[in-house]
């Protein structure tokens, strides 16, 4: 039998790392993307030869990720499952306090980066028969604004209403569609929003106990292994410290 394939973006840290080190331990073959080439190097390297492909991909660049999927080796060209994990939340001003340039970069990267890899990945997921799977992680920003959510909380309820909407548009094919929300989750996500401040984003996890990055890899091995017959429309997952719809977080 071949081995089971999935495609995985944002996969140089946090969710999609652990993800890609989860199925590629369990005998699936990984397409890894992202922009650090020297990290998707460090994950190759770690398994045989063939076991994870990597590819340096921009969400932000239609062209790159066209390229990618065009120029996927044979043997990697029927995909059962697609993890749309790359994004990112830039900026915690609230409106009017913004740089417009951050929006920019948010849209063109959870919204278009994202919609655009699912329209070039949705034949090579129709060639991979029963059980293949689209999940997009989108977040409960989408439902719970906060102050400073303002953009980035949007393009999760994009996430969102899109995850509904390529169901429907997938009915009868074999594609199952899965939102993965979730809360408060240890990873580069406020280093990144502050622009680089490591301080920061160790600072935002003091004092709390939040979803680790194998919490979500371990979940997504789940969906992608559910009988083919069963599509999971939403999973939603909060740390205990983080109570829905409030904005501060319980800390010790």
């Amino acid at each position: 039998m071949r081995k089971r394939t999935i495609f995985i973006t944002g996969a140089t840290a946090g969710f999609g790392l652990a993800t890609a080190h989860l199925f590629a331990k369990n005998n699936w073959k990984v397409i890894a993307t992202g922009r650090r080439l020297q990290r998707l190097e460090k994950l190759q390297n770690d398994y045989p030869e063939g076991i994870i492909h990597i590819a340096k991909m921009d969400l932000t660049k239609h062209a790159d990720i066209k390229n990618t999927i065009a120029n996927l080796p044979d043997d990697f060209k029927i995909v059962d499952c697609l993890f749309n994990n790359g994004g990112l939340a830039l900026g915690l001003n609230p409106i009017p306090n913004i740089r417009e340039e951050d929006w920019r970069i948010m849209v063109e990267t959870n919204i278009l980066g994202l919609i655009y890899t699912t329209q070039q990945m949705i034949p090579l997921l129709k060639n991979a028969g029963k059980g293949a799977s689209i999940i997009n992680v989108g977040s409960v920003a989408a439902r719970f604004a906060y102050p400073g959510g303002n953009v980035y909380g949007a393009t999760k309820a994009f996430v969102s209403q899109f995850s509904y909407n390529l169901r429907t548009d997938l009915a009868g094919s074999n594609i199952r569609v899965t939102e993965l929300a979730p809360g408060m989750a240890k990873s580069e996500f406020m280093q990144v929003r502050t622009y680089g401040d490591k301080q920061a984003n160790e600072d935002f996890y003091k004092g709390v106990e939040p979803i680790l990055p194998q919490d979500i890899a371990n979940i997504v091995w789940w969906l992608a292994n559910q009988p083919a017959h069963i599509n999971i429309n939403l999973i939603e997952l909060m740390p205990l410290c983080q109570v829905p719809g409030k904005p501060e977080i319980i800390r010790k």
